[in-house]
């Protein structure tokens, strides 16, 4: 726990609050899409997506303002992407009322794996190059899609990467918010930005009462879990240690887990420890002093909870969003704490090997066995390391004698 205890007021900035601002843009812009796609696949009503994208918005808002409130560290808490995927090729095979229950367990396991403890010493156990690598690698694919977006809309990569580079040598607090102005101008320009027409209202929980089967539990709770820590949580504490902070890693998996096990019965399939778009708001962009930067993350908390509260206008705005906008937006956000992380990264030549196998790895986005590259990115890279020690501490011996 931090030694300052400064309030809100006193630690507010319009870096920080932007940051939260951007970082729920991008989780809604793409993300969102996923768990749509898997409410379609199980036949669910309007009014249970709805209750669905009320559930993993607001569980979000909560946990990760209360955590982020609670710990001082920018807490950025999400829905799991990856779960969502999962359920996009398996919820149809189960009643709606059979899949809640699944949610249910699933949050239990999940707090339970907070709660031993175990997972986060295993996490602390990894070489620091190697949680780095892990972040560039998963921070890669903005970077590409930033600049592959010249292909088709130059102007306004153009305009917010000089922008972003003229500010920051001057004000580096401020550059991603005048980029962010510069892309959305350009964009309004060429090829126009059109209000969309969406349908403006409250959105209201619905209450599904679950019903526990085995099956359910074999196939979607379990699958659910297994993805959600190692594809979410892992790179999500990753990410925190990257940026300097000592997550307490108990809290905040059993936290999230149990604030998922609330939420079953809504609609929400997991809330977890958010990886890729936790990179925006605790990097330096966020604001250069780390014990200030949770803010962001309070932030983050309230525009989830208005996205949440507005959940069937929100999904009409993200479905008409220029792709290319939310991809520069992104990768300029995310442009700092991608080259501190590559550097960190390198810096260690003994381990340079295997930060670098940790690092392709999970540029690749290669998924296996329904989990993510991030994780398949550490265990090569962990692989790699204690392959290379051994050898090395063989050779040392082999000199001693």
């Amino acid at each position: 726990m931090p030694v300052s205890r400064r309030g809100p007021a006193a630690d507010v900035s319009l870096s920080a609050v932007l940051a939260g601002l951007i970082t729920v843009v991008v989780s809604c812009s793409g993300p969102l899409l996923v768990v749509l796609a898997a409410a379609s696949a199980g036949r669910l009503t309007d009014a249970q997506t709805a209750s669905w994208v009320w559930a993993a918005c607001v569980g979000s808002g909560v946990t990760g303002a209360a955590l982020s409130w609670w710990t001082r560290m920018p807490v950025i808490t999400a829905f799991s992407t990856p779960g969502a995927a999962v359920l996009v090729g398996s919820l149809g095979d189960y009643t709606y009322p059979e899949a809640v229950g699944a949610f249910l367990v699933s949050g239990l396991l999940m707090a339970l794996v907070g709660l031993t403890g175990v997972f986060g010493q295993l996490m602390r156990r990894v070489p620091p190059g190697i949680v780095a690598a892990m972040l560039a690698g998963v921070l890669f694919s903005f970077g590409v899609d930033m600049f592959a977006a010249l292909d088709g809309a130059p102007l306004p990569v153009l305009a917010a990467l000089a922008t972003y580079l003229a500010v920051k040598q001057r004000s580096p607090r401020y550059a991603v918010a005048w980029a962010l102005v510069a892309a959305v101008a350009a964009t309004a320009v060429v090829p126009g930005l059109h209000a969309p027409s969406v349908a403006v209202g409250l959105t209201l929980p619905v209450f599904t009462a679950p019903e526990f089967t085995l099956s359910a539990v074999v196939g979607l709770a379990v699958p659910l879990a297994v993805v959600t820590t190692a594809s979410q949580n892992a790179p999500g504490l990753g990410v925190l240690a990257a940026c300097g902070y000592r997550p307490n890693d108990r809290l905040l998996i059993t936290a999230t887990g149990l604030a998922s096990t609330a939420l079953a019965p809504l609609g929400g399939h997991a809330v977890n420890l958010a990886a890729i778009t936790a990179a925006i708001s605790t990097g330096e962009e966020a604001h250069r002093d780390p014990d200030r930067r949770y803010v962001a993350g309070l932030a983050c908390g309230v525009f989830y909870l208005l996205a949440g509260v507005g959940g069937a206008a929100l999904v009409g705005l993200f479905a008409v969003l220029p792709p290319h906008l939310i991809a520069v937006i992104a990768g300029v956000a995310l442009l700092a704490t991608f080259s501190g992380s590559l550097a960190q990264a390198v810096a260690d030549e003994p381990g340079r090997d295997a930060a670098v196998v940790t690092f392709l790895t999970t540029a690749s986005g290669v998924t296996l066995g329904g989990i993510g590259s991030a994780c398949w990115g550490l265990v090569l890279g962990l692989l790699t390391h204690l392959a290379l020690n051994v050898r090395r501490s063989r050779g040392r011996q082999r000199d001693d004698v």
